[in-house]
């Protein structure tokens, strides 16, 4: 500022250019150099392809918490050679050796281990279940937190994994049940939840519950409905949210009569059965729940 202030006293003409190459801000007219090294905040490239964004890039790839380093690992090379061929001095060769030497006994540190197996287990049920990114990372950021408490010892690292993408997807209402995350981890269902109920205990967090419209279009497409019926399905559990019916009720399961009341009153012939293999939910479940939203709503349907 002082600089610029004298600069308007000494030059009349007062036009700044900047120099793109150098980082220079300096008067056309003098020559006067009023700021150096400015930062450049705009975009890294404009209309470029990916590969020409990578080299052009200023920074690293991003951050990610689902890799064991979060993606900021670094390579010691095996050869004694500098970057132009040549051979290091005994001296670099001894500190590079030890180098080695702390970068792979920091790769066998227990933490890492139990890292590495937890984020590769993590790729594969997030693929299974089409999660998005941000569930993924928000799974791995949970995980890191239970392991910086120090309950991980003595449990199930895949039990644990599966507790923490379960906890992720009711964080970010995105609508995976327990069976569905227990099929994609290979866990049985009840060790998810008495795990699941440990960890919202420790973490002190308690997610809201899905709500039941939320898995209707996945069963109608399921079992392939009209659209007329998935609608109705929608609006019978509006109804049945209004009078309290949902209440307490696995989410899957009002989604699941909903929709077969919704076929059975648009006449479109959708077994029970069906319903229940696409759902997960016993035919039984289904059969009751649809007649205790009868009993209560049903005049509500029919008009």
């Amino acid at each position: 500022m002082f600089a610029e202030l004298v600069h308007q006293k000494t030059c009349k003409k007062n036009v700044m250019v900047t120099d793109m190459n150098t980082g220079e801000v300096a008067c056309s007219n003098c020559g006067a150099v009023l700021v150096e090294r400015v930062s450049d905040s705009g975009p890294e490239s404009i209309g470029m392809s990916g590969e020409d964004y990578q080299t052009n890039s200023r920074v690293g790839r991003k951050l990610s918490l689902k890799m064991i380093d979060m993606g900021l690992s670094t390579v010691i090379e095996s050869q004694d050679r500098d970057a132009t061929g040549k051979g290091l001095s005994g001296e670099n060769k001894r500190m590079f050796y030890r180098l080695r030497m702390w970068d792979r006994n920091s790769r066998s540190a227990n933490t890492v281990k139990s890292f590495q197996k937890a984020f590769t287990l993590l790729d594969g049920i997030s693929a299974k279940l089409g999660l998005p990114e941000s569930v993924t990372e928000q799974s791995a950021y949970i995980f890191r937190k239970i392991a910086a408490k120090k309950i991980l010892a003595g449990r199930s690292t895949a039990g644990i994994l599966c507790a923490t993408v379960y906890i992720a997807c009711r964080m970010s209402n995105t609508p995976r049940t327990l069976q569905d995350v227990a099929d994609a981890g290979n866990i049985k269902k009840k060790n998810i939840q008495r795990i699941y109920r440990f960890l919202a205990k420790e973490l002190e967090i308690n997610p809201e519950s899905y709500s039941p419209i939320e898995f209707v279009t996945r069963i109608s497409k399921a079992v392939s409905i009209s659209e007329k019926t998935e609608r109705l399905a929608f609006k019978i559990l509006d109804i049945a949210g209004k009078n309290n019916v949902s209440t307490s009720k696995n989410p899957m399961a009002m989604a699941a009569a909903a929709v077969y009341l919704a076929s059975v009153k648009n006449r479109q012939k959708i077994s029970q059965l069906k319903i229940s293999r696409v759902s997960g939910i016993s035919a039984v479940t289904i059969r009751d729940r649809a007649k205790e939203m009868i009993d209560v709503i049903g005049g509500e349907i029919d008009g």
